[in-house]
């Protein structure tokens, strides 16, 4: 499956299937500091992702008025 990480931006080439949780286990990835799509659709750390799938890993961004 290819993998789209932002800050930086790089895309990474990684075997599947793969639990989202276990991906991000092995790219030293805190599960709650991002969000995992697939497909356009974003998934819990359960679902398993297949080698064909287009999987975007994003930050997520907090903030607002103080």
């Amino acid at each position: 499956m290819q993998v789209t990480l932002r800050n930086p931006r790089r895309t990474l080439d990684v075997p599947g299937p793969v639990r989202v949780s276990v991906l991000l286990d092995r790219l030293d990835i805190n599960r709650e500091s991002v969000l995992v799509i697939r497909n356009d659709t974003l998934v819990p750390g359960d679902t398993v992702l297949d080698d064909g799938d287009a999987v975007e890993i994003r930050p997520v961004i907090s903030g607002g008025a103080s």
